[in-house]
């Protein structure tokens, strides 16, 4: 198998597992009890707090531990809007992942003033589109990179556009890609996850900012610092530590790796498959995410294309929803003005450090092939 889908989740690095296992066998206290055991998980939580509030430049009472990306978000706009009542107006932009759109749609049920944010052609929110949302009851969503076609938003840029509303930046795309650093990109609120840097699956952060009140999301519990209830999973926190030390600490290095190949890819593609269209700005976008579409795309089959993928050993994806196993167009590509023939039968690739030249060489020729079948 060439695995080309690093976007959708990464395979867990070896040092990370090695470094869970303690935790989950020996070592497998509460964190929340008084006892030896419970007291040894707790200061392992509170040192992985601490150094992945570093690695995002905050404090570590700013880090609360979730289950990831999509709870990160659900709680931030949720609490923003409903519990703690900090606004009355969500505004996100057209491109976002949708653990922010679903959130936000269910909070415009609910009565909430929502507004959804153009981009242009590449993806990118024009941060002078912002400027009327610079209200202290407006919260402001915007991802840090886009998951489907990497493009990196202005973040620094929007937050002086909107220096009095409510920030959120959905991070989970760029942590431990390129730099995240809370205090440059000015946002309130951030959201990060493990299983996108090597972690493991089923946890997740979300930094807020010093000073806002934001209620807990959920109740049963006083964990997190009253911020989310349950039990706190210290194999997996632990995991996360590591994945992010790890990631942040040789980010450079894989960052080059990573920009090489997708400028390999993207040169063979252009030169191999006659007109395709390229959905990600190298100029503007993350090491690691190349998306193209095919300007003949109503005579080709999305779903196919992914299946002939597969079929020869090559996992990627179009980046789009999957409902009840039929492929939906891609609601960042419509966005971004593609036309739904384009959007449905677009092809994300996402390569990670453990990606060769070789693996892109291959799926390079076996796209080509594919699509030139298809167009026989």
């Amino acid at each position: 198998m060439i695995y080309l889908d690093n976007s959708a989740t990464t395979r867990i690095d070896d040092e990370v597992v090695d470094a869970m296992l303690p935790w989950l066998r020996e070592r497998y206290g509460n964190a929340s009890s008084i006892y030896h055991l419970g007291r040894e998980a707790r200061i392992a939580i509170e040192a992985a707090r601490t150094e992945i509030a570093e690695l995002l430049h905050a404090h570590p009472a700013e880090v609360i531990f979730t289950s990831g990306g999509t709870e990160s978000n659900n709680a931030i706009l949720k609490s923003c809007a409903g519990e703690s009542a900090l606004v009355d107006h969500v505004a996100y932009s057209a491109v976002e992942h949708h653990a922010v759109i679903h959130p936000a749609e269910a909070l415009a049920a609910a009565g909430c003033t929502t507004t959804v944010i153009p981009v242009d052609a590449m993806g990118v929110v024009d941060p002078e589109t912002c400027r009327p949302l610079n209200t202290p009851r407006t919260l402001v969503s915007v991802m840090h990179v886009n998951n489907e076609t990497g493009a990196i938003q202005p973040l620094s840029a929007i937050r002086a556009t909107v220096p009095d509303a409510l920030l959120h930046t959905d991070a989970v795309q760029s942590f431990g890609k390129i730099p995240v650093d809370v205090q440059e990109l000015g946002v309130d609120f951030a959201t990060i996850s493990a299983h996108k840097i090597h972690g493991p699956k089923g946890v997740g952060a979300m930094f807020i900012r010093r000073g806002i009140d934001l209620k807990a999301h959920q109740q049963g519990g006083g964990q997190e610092r009253n911020r989310r209830a349950g039990t706190e999973p210290t194999a997996l926190i632990v995991g996360f530590q590591v994945a992010a030390r790890k990631a942040v600490a040789t980010m450079h290095d894989r960052a080059s790796h990573m920009r090489r190949l997708t400028e390999r890819l993207a040169r063979g593609l252009q030169e191999r498959i006659p007109d395709l269209r390229f959905n990600t700005d190298p100029e503007r976008s993350a090491p690691h995410i190349v998306n193209v579409s095919f300007l003949d795309a109503a005579s080709l089959d999305g779903e196919a294309i992914l299946q002939a993928m597969d079929m020869h050993g090559v996992a990627v994806s179009n980046g789009s929803a999957c409902v009840s196993g039929s492929l939906q167009a891609s609601h960042v590509l419509l966005a971004m003005g593609r036309g739904r023939d384009e959007a449905r039968a677009a092809v994300r690739f996402s390569v990670c450090n453990e990606t060769t030249t070789q693996n892109v060489d291959d799926a390079v020729a076996i796209l080509s092939d594919v699509i030139r079948n298809m167009r026989v």
